[in-house]
């Protein structure tokens, strides 16, 4: 059995390569690092650091890797391929285009199976964005949804941070949580789903996606943001969890959109799964080992607070199900006035760019034209003026 893994880095490493290695899988990692492909090949292995509760080394074994510039090769792979994934960010997607359709092809001719590949990207509607882009490379009356598999993910694995020293002395080593599970769209494979231990198929996957972005991402980010604002000075994400003011808020936030997932999904989830799963982040959010910072929690404003992001995206889905929601509000204002910097004294460009362009304008315009809320809707109106006046008062709240 061989899964073909685009992006040799820290979710490829850590996680989808480790899961499938373990299952009895070859491994073959495609990467345009030639520094990575050349270990990865030279080693046939690497190790996997659990930082948590329990530390643990996990040797992940029968690995190589394939330089991605070779087309020809990559395609190759694909072809004689059981199974592959995606972890290479949105913006390197579109380079995987060509050799997916030449791969589909090449397995349509030689009557190879359907090729399922499981999309581990930050990316709403990731599946939909790959089949269009290999669409546009193939005839028009190409058995495109018979032959590909397109699977989507919602990852709750977070990556410890590490330093240029850890990284430098042993290029293949990858630090993850305990943290082990992949949930995946069961209804997308179009093979049978693999028997791999952590893999978890799920037949409504929006749900858990909607879990993962609303729950999950923002308390990430209402911890992070109201953190700052607490305490200027923090720099680590547990630090801000263990002030039992700014846990409180996240935990309230959360289960604010766990109501609404309730009543949005009741197939789904309820109290009590909704509860385990909050208090497992929690705990998690407080992993020192971690190394995890309020900046990198937190930077990039004006995407996370976009009309369908954690933030807003969990507003308005209170709003949709009535859920009351003075704490998501509350997180929101606190976003307005993060300014977090890198070990540099440095804002992250996108939020230099708020600071500079957005945060002139005003709370009101940056809720309207940002955020998305419209003040001719009244419930989103009394959002905006709770929001204003969280802001105002943060403003004016010592530390």
């Amino acid at each position: 059995m061989k899964l073909v893994q685009f992006g040799a880095g820290n979710i490829g490493r850590s996680f989808i390569g480790q899961l499938f290695s373990r299952a009895g899988y070859e491994v073959a990692f495609v990467d345009v690092m030639p520094e990575m492909v050349a270990l990865l090949n030279e080693r046939r292995r690497y190790r996997v650091e659990v930082k948590d509760e329990r530390p643990e080394t996990i040797w992940v074994e029968n690995v190589r890797a394939v330089d991605g510039r070779d087309r020809e090769r990559v395609v190759a792979e694909l072809t004689t391929a059981d199974i592959a994934g995606t972890a290479v960010g949105p913006a390197a997607l579109p380079h995987l285009f060509p050799v997916i359709a030449d791969a589909v092809r090449a397995r349509q001719e030689r009557g190879a199976p359907p090729l399922d590949i499981i999309l581990c990207e930050n990316l709403r509607s990731a599946a939909d964005t790959v089949r269009a882009g290999v669409a546009r490379l193939l005839p028009a009356d190409f058995p495109l949804d018979e032959s590909l598999g397109l699977v989507e993910t919602s990852i709750g694995k977070m990556v410890p941070i590490m330093t240029a020293a850890q990284r430098a002395e042993d290029p293949l080593a990858v630090y993850a949580e305990a943290y082990n599970t992949l949930i995946c769209d069961a209804r997308a494979f179009r093979g049978p789903i693999p028997n791999v231990p952590g893999l978890d198929p799920k037949q409504n996957m929006r749900a858990y996606v909607d879990r993962k972005s609303f729950i999950h991402n923002l308390g990430h980010a209402v911890t992070a943001y109201l953190g700052y604002v607490r305490d200027p000075k923090l720099v680590y994400l547990w630090e801000a969890v263990a002030r039992p003011d700014v846990q409180a808020v996240a935990r309230a936030a959360m289960w604010e959109s766990a109501r609404a997932l309730i009543r949005e999904y009741p197939e789904e989830f309820t109290e009590a799964n909704q509860d385990a799963h909050i208090e497992d982040l929690l705990r998690r959010f407080a992993n020192r080992a971690l190394g995890d910072t309020i900046f990198r929690v937190g930077r990039d404003l004006p995407r996370k607070l976009s009309p369908e992001d954690r933030l807003v995206g969990a507003l308005r889905l209170d709003l949709r199900q009535e859920v009351p929601a003075p704490n998501t509000l509350l997180g929101i204002a606190a976003a307005l006035r993060f300014r977090a910097t890198d070990e540099e004294g440095r804002l992250h460009p996108a939020d230099a760019q708020f600071v500079a362009e957005w945060l002139p304008q005003g709370p009101e315009a940056i809720l309207t034209n940002l955020c998305g809320l419209n003040p001719r809707v009244p419930r989103e109106a009394a959002c905006i003026r709770e929001v204003v006046a969280n802001f105002q008062r943060l403003g004016s709240e010592p530390a």
